[in-house]
């Protein structure tokens, strides 16, 4: 069994798998106050089957996590984790200014999709951030755009206006809004679909051919039913993509831990 770790600002979400298979999705907040004799209690808890770990994958962009995870791990699961980032086999080359920038997120979700899909392809993660990365048809990952994401978008707008009211993420029957919810709703959903593919566009037109797009996070469902591109959903995509690069480096000499 293979645990797989995806430390996000808002959520830490956690798959664990048997063989290919993703028997169980677990959420916890991001808190980097919790110790990790904390986090321990909270991950057995979820994951009763803890002793049957063959391997911990951990994708992180919250650094300050980094020394109480590798703690959980090797004190309370009895395992030496698997951090990823630039410096691992992802399976793809980075044609980036600099490497070290790159959110491993972002990384593993490249190499998961390039994986899957081969290329060239376009992936466009739609969480608490709004990112779309390109991958060459020759496995080279060349970057790509980061925006606000929608849920931060939206509350931007309620917290930083007197009369603008919170409203729910939905498709509004009409673009022209008729009240002031209406109006919300449609410019955020109609916004950031035009957006969305707006890059997408731009995206295929760089890269010279057509690619395939993948899309994951929690807003990929709603946006991409109205988007004018295809795409393959993968609603776990990082997390497959941590198993597949547990897989691939599992045999590999271990980096320091850095941050």
């Amino acid at each position: 069994m293979v645990l797989a770790v995806d430390v996000g600002n808002t959520n830490i979400v956690i798959g664990l798998f048997s063989g290919s298979n993703l028997t169980g999705v677990f959420r916890l907040s991001t808190d980097i106050r919790k110790t990790a004799q904390e986090y321990s209690v909270l991950i057995k808890k979820l994951v009763p089957q803890w002793r049957e770990l063959d391997g911990i994958s951990i994708s992180s962009v919250v650094p300050p996590l980094n020394g109480v995870l590798y703690q959980v791990c090797r004190e309370y699961l009895n395992l030496e984790p698997l951090f990823i980032d630039c410096r691992s086999d992802l399976g793809i080359s980075l044609e980036v200014d600099f490497p070290n920038e790159i959110g491993t997120d972002r990384l593993v979700n490249a190499a998961a999709a390039f994986n899957l899909y081969g290329g060239p392809v376009i992936i466009a993660d739609l969480g608490t951030s709004t990112t779309c990365c390109a991958v060459s048809s020759g496995g080279c990952f060349l970057g790509g755009v980061i925006l606000p994401g929608i849920g931060i978008s939206m509350e931007a707008l309620f917290e930083s206006t007197s009369k603008l009211p919170r409203v729910e993420l939905a498709r509004p029957l009409e673009v022209i809004g008729k009240n002031t919810a209406h109006s919300l709703q449609a410019g955020i959903y109609f916004g950031y679909v035009g957006m969305v593919d707006k890059i997408i566009g731009e995206f295929i037109h760089e890269l010279g051919q057509d690619s395939t797009v993948v899309a994951t996070g929690g807003f990929a469902d709603i946006v991409f039913q109205e988007s004018a591109y295809t795409s393959q959903i993968v609603p776990n995509l990082t997390l497959e993509g941590l198993r597949f690069l547990y897989l691939r480096n599992k045999n590999l000499p271990r980096k320091t831990l850095v941050g």
